[in-house]
Parts: C-alpha cells; sequence; structure tokens
C-alpha cells in the first residue's frame, strides 16, 4: 500500500480538503462520495488492518497514515522510529538561545581590591566588586565603604583637574566664609557675656529670677515675633533669625519670626529670606558659593534643607543665614 505525502505540517492530523482532492483523483472514492464530507476516510497503512477511519492520523517518522489504534509508532512498528523527535531536537538546538552572544566574563573584571592595603581579588564569582561612584573604583566587600577605604583622600580616576582646582578653591572659601563667622559668633557670645553681666549686678543671682527671666525673655519674642497668623499657636516655633552680613545682604539685619513645626528646613530659610529681604537663588543655582544655608548657633551646625524645624529647633534658638559655607552639616565646632 503507497504511503501518502500529502501533509507537510509538523503534525499528526490531515487535512480532509486535501484529501478529498487526493482521492477523487486517484478515483479512491465512490461516485458521489465527494459530495458528502462524511464518507470521507482512509484506510491505515499498518499491515491486516486496513481499517476506515474518518479521523485518520499522519506520522511524521514514516509518512504513512494510521488508524486511532495504531497512531503510535510503537503500534504500527514504525520503520523510521525516532526521526520526528529527532528533527525537533534539532530545529530546538538550532535556535539561538535568549544569552547568546553574552557572556558572564564581558561583565565580570577580576582585579585587585584597589584598598592599598588588600590583596583579594574581586570580580570573580565568589567574591564580586563593589564600585565607589565616588572615588571610582572597585573594592572587595570588607572595603566597601567610603570610610573603609578612605575615600574623602583619594582623588577620583578620570577626575578633571579644572573640576578638582574648582572644588579646592570651593571648599577653600567656605572655610575662610566659617572662620569669619567663628568671629563673628565669638564677639556674639562676648556681647551677650557682658549683657548677663550686668544683668547679674541688677537682678537676683537666684535660680527662681534667672527662670523668670527667661520666661519674660520668651514671651516678650512670642510678642513681637512675625509670621502666618493663621498657624495654629501650638504649631508655632518662635526664632531669633539674623543675616551674617560677611556674606549676605540683607534690608533687615535680624528679626523675630515664627513658622510651623511641620515645615522642612528648605521652607524655613525661603521665609527667613524672604521677611529679611536676603537675596535667594537656592532653587535657580547649584553653585554652593551663591546658595544659602542655616545655621543653628545652639545646636552648631549647618542644618539640612530635609530636616523637620520641629524635630531640629526650639523656641527661643536662634538661626543664622549664610552664603557659601557649602552642604556638610559638620564644619563648625561651636
Amino acid at each position: 500500500m503507497a504511503n501518502n505525502k500529502t501533509d507537510n505540517n509538523d503534525t499528526s492530523y490531515i487535512n480532509m480538503a486535501s484529501a478529498v482532492e487526493d482521492s477523487n483523483s486517484s478515483g479512491g472514492l465512490s461516485p458521489g462520495a465527494g459530495d458528502d464530507p462524511t464518507l470521507i476516510g482512509k484506510h491505515c497503512e499498518f499491515e491486516y488492518c486496513n481499517q476506515l477511519d474518518f479521523l485518520p492520523f499522519f506520522c511524521q517518522s514514516c509518512r504513512g497514515t494510521f488508524c486511532l489504534d495504531h497512531r503510535s509508532e510503537g503500534a504500527h512498528q514504525c520503520r523510521e522510529e525516532g526521526a520526528w523527535a529527532a528533527r525537533r531536537r534539532e530545529a530546538a538546538l538550532a535556535r539561538p538561545s535568549a544569552g547568546e552572544g553574552y557572556r558572564m566574563r564581558d561583565f565580570v573584571s577580576e582585579k585587585p581590591c584597589a584598598d592599598d592595603g588588600c590583596k583579594t581579588v574581586v570580580g570573580t564569582s565568589l567574591v564580586p566588586g563593589v564600585h565607589c561612584a565616588t572615588c571610582n573604583r572597585d573594592y572587595c566587600l570588607k572595603h566597601r565603604l567610603q570610610e573603609d577605604h578612605d575615600c574623602k583622600n583619594k582623588e577620583p580616576i578620570g577626575a578633571r583637574p579644572a573640576a578638582a582646582a574648582a572644588a579646592a578653591a570651593m571648599a577653600d572659601s567656605a572655610r575662610k566664609t566659617l572662620d569669619r563667622f567663628r568671629l563673628w559668633n565669638a564677639g556674639r557670645k562676648e556681647k551677650s557675656a557682658g549683657l548677663n553681666l550686668k544683668a547679674k549686678k541688677l537682678l537676683s543671682s537666684s535660680a527662681s529670677n534667672s527662670n523668670a527671666a527667661r520666661l519674660v525673655d520668651l514671651n516678650t519674642l512670642k510678642k513681637t515675633a512675625k509670621g502666618d497668623a493663621k498657624l495654629a499657636p501650638e504649631r508655632r516655633v518662635y526664632l531669633h533669625v539674623e543675616a551674617e552680613a560677611q556674606t549676605t545682604k540683607s534690608t533687615f539685619p535680624k528679626g523675630e519670626f515664627f513658622y510651623s513645626k511641620d515645615w522642612v528646613v528648605g521652607r524655613l530659610l525661603d521665609a527667613a529670606a524672604r521677611s529679611l529681604q536676603v537675596e535667594n537663588i537656592n532653587n535657580q543655582s547649584d553653585d554652593e558659593s551663591l546658595r544659602l544655608r542655616v545655621f543653628h548657633v545652639e545646636g552648631g551646625r549647618l542644618l539640612d534643607f530635609n530636616e523637620k524645624v520641629g524635630a531640629s529647633l526650639a523656641t527661643g534658638n536662634t538661626i543664622v543665614l549664610l552664603r557659601g559655607v557649602g552642604p556638610s552639616p559638620d564644619l563648625i565646632e561651636v
């Protein structure tokens, strides 16, 4: 019995429309069978079977047609057993994989740890390297933190000399500004000490009088301070605000104001600059020599823009607006 080569697709099912054409052309169907689709079928090609099956199966290995009982390669003792599976396996291996062309070695570079006293090789499968964006070097896990590999004393790899010189000039300017502020703050303390000495001579040195004097100062501050009248009294922080004359030009050198505890320091700085009429271009420039910063006198440090007013300041404290002192919060120790 001849094999049927009618189906080129990778499937076990036969297209019966094409089977009708083949059967009509070969005369394999009875007259009128082409008009009735229910009479279309194929005889099983397995020896001793020859059963007429209206839904025959096509073997992709030996290209034969079989009934339901003999559709598998083992059931009809296929002479090309495994050929279809081998073709499928070869086709799968021929398809490019998702990671073709990429190797792990392309992304991992073995090198010693950049720390001076460390000999650990990083960039391996067991010891991955940690890149420091500040100094542009790779370190092992032990020296991955900036304080562990002395990052601040290392010049970044690939840094431009002009940029380094500009940073050094900026740092020098900030130090000079802070030196002037130290002198200003020392003079302020001497003046305050002189006033306190006079007050001690006029008033009794008892603790009750001292507390009473503090309460009088706070009450005077609350009476004279300016701010948003709609702000609830329990949400207010009353402050003395000053503009350092060496670094800022202001219409009013000092004043008393109150602000919301829920504000951040950046918003407080904007409001204080408006009240003292100090030029504020913090939102227009990233140049630290032109930006304003807030110095907390009692805390002895520069406040970060994102700090909460209620967490960093208390009623009666003094803040000073400085320009060109840089972002570091620990430059001044008063």
